[in-house]
């Protein structure tokens, strides 16, 4: 019989089984879950699981769980193991810079994030990792009606009482000043969300979003004036799409570090006067002159990522 009850088999065979994804970032840091988001852009043809609850993975590594084909681990050694151990093929990436960054990691292939012109060593480890380029957004271009401001706030690892305090005092500052020089203002943070959003309840027309499910990329493309902590994600942003950026003062030792390097390179500008009217007038113009000048970098990185997942997904032994 024929196989559509009409007279005619159909024109094609079954069709293809798609591959499942594991997707897992560390929940708390936000360059861990801008990287998540920015590989899986690559991969829409894949059936994506994403762990945006902050299991970290381990629902999936249980002894009965139905495992995925290949998976993404940024920034949990520990998750790349046990995954590895249940033979998943796992792609480990690293969000950093620093040479002493990187752990020992069990997985078929170790990434490290960091732009090429960051001066510095490169992470190296172990496992010998390769660097994976800028992890920059799918859609480069920025909206010509760009309105409002995004403040991007990373404070995972700083002490409860020290993110409270930057919070309550210069943060809701600049918040307040942003909302009157510009209309309004979009805050992602990541590590301790609950902090920062008690401390700008009461600010009219700020909105406060977690890192885990923002869109950083569509929020910094759709304002005019961009404030940022200093972090991978900062960097990436303003570099791909050649805008302007003023950092906030570094909440913990690596910020520090990664401002102090990225400004050998760059001129950037730090927040001291949330004020100055000149903060709030960002030149696009001078913005791209400085990115310009530090030559051609790969910003492709997300994309090679993700077509190694592929590989590791369709045939892990030939990779």
């Amino acid at each position: 019989m024929p196989a559509n009850g009409e007279g005619e088999f159909p024109a094609h065979g079954p069709a293809p089984v798609r591959r499942r994804l594991l997707l897992v970032a560390a929940p708390r840091r936000l360059d861990s879950v801008t990287a998540r988001r920015r590989i899986a852009a690559h991969l829409r043809e894949m059936d994506l699981v994403e762990d945006t609850g902050g299991t970290e993975g381990r629902e999936w590594i249980r002894k009965d769980a139905d495992l995925p084909d290949a998976a993404l681990v940024c920034d949990l050694p520990a998750v790349a193991r046990e995954l590895t151990e249940r033979s998943v093929p796992v792609v480990y990436l690293h969000s950093g810079y620093r040479a002493r960054g990187l752990p020992a990691v069990t997985a078929a292939a170790v990434r490290a994030h960091a732009p090429a012109w960051l001066p510095g060593p490169r992470a190296t480890g172990p496992d010998g990792a390769r660097p994976a380029g800028l992890l920059a957004p799918s859609r480069l271009a920025r909206d010509r009606t760009r309105t409002g401001c995004l403040l991007l706030v990373s404070g995972h690892r700083a002490p409860g009482h020290d993110l409270a305090a930057f919070a309550e005092g210069l943060l809701r500052t600049v918040a307040e000043e942003a909302v009157r020089r510009t209309g309004r203002c979009d805050v992602v943070c990541d590590g301790e969300v609950a902090v920062t959003a008690a401390a700008l309840a009461h600010t009219t027309g700020v909105q406060v979003h977690d890192a885990r499910t923002a869109d950083v990329d569509a929020l910094h493309a759709a304002a005019r004036v961009f404030i940022a902590s200093p972090t991978l994600t900062s960097l990436t942003l303003a570099q791909s799409r050649r805008a302007p950026l003023t950092l906030l003062p570094p909440l913990d030792h690596d910020q520090d570090d990664l401002a102090r390097r990225a400004g050998q390179a760059v001129r950037l500008t730090t927040v001291t006067d949330p004020a100055d009217p000149a903060l709030w007038a960002p030149s696009d113009t001078d913005a791209h002159s400085a990115w310009s000048g530090l030559g051609p970098d790969d910003l492709r990185g997300a994309q090679r990522i993700a077509r190694t997942l592929r590989q590791l997904a369709l045939a892990p032994i030939a990779f």
